[in-house]
Order: structure tokens, then sequence, then C-alpha cells
């Protein structure tokens, strides 16, 4: 959980026009106010860089009975679904926090790289 209670990120790969986050929020704000923060706390680093925000977000609220190894799956492996990486090399804008990785390092296919920074 984020120091503030907002949210606890679960996992995240950032492409180059997009971003996909599994987030657990927190009791302190919702979705959308959390989002507008994210935001504005990174809108400057994003305009020194030539970049901005696009409006809006999708979401989705995950039910009790979703698979979670899908849903890391999804995150995982999309730059490699885009072809923007090769099986055999890793996409360093990918995070997944230690408690999920425990579980999720053991489900992936041996073929795809195990991120440097999450190996225990």
């Amino acid at each position: 959980m984020t120091t503030d209670g907002t949210w606890l990120l679960r996992c995240a790969v950032v492409m180059p026009d997009h971003l996909h986050l599994l987030i657990e929020l927190g009791a302190r704000l919702p979705l959308a106010k959390a989002v507008q923060r994210l935001k504005a706390k990174t809108s400057a680093i994003l305009r020194s860089a030539m970049l901005e925000w696009a409006r809006g977000f999708f979401d989705r609220k995950l039910r009790p009975d979703d698979e979670l190894l899908a849903l890391f799956l999804y995150i995982y492996l999309n730059p490699y679904r885009a072809g923007l990486v090769n099986p055999v090399e890793s996409w360093r804008p990918y995070y997944c926090c230690v408690d999920d990785w425990i579980w999720f390092k053991d489900q992936l296919d041996q073929e795809r790289p195990i991120p440097v920074w999450l190996e225990l």
C-alpha cells in the first residue's frame, strides 16, 4: 500500500504508448481521484520528456471469481505479444510486488525472462 493508503500496486508494465496497472485500491480515495492524483504527480516529468497523459482511463473492477494468474500474465506478456521484445529478453519497465512475484514467477513459461530485479 502506498504510504498514504491510496493503493497497493500489484503489477505493472509501461508500454510505449500506454501502461497497465493492477492495483488494490485502498480506502483513502475512490479510483477516479487516485488516478487523478497519479497523473498530477507525474505530469511534470512527462512534460519534460515532451509527453502528456491522455484524458480519461480505462478500468475494470475485479470480481472474486476472476483468475488472478490470467491478469498477471496479460500484463507481463503485453510487450512480448506486441513484438517489442524477444522471448529471451527482459522488458525492463515491468514491476511485480514481491509478495505476488513469489507465486507468479513459478507460473511463467520457462522461455520468458525473469526480470533481474525480481529474482529472489
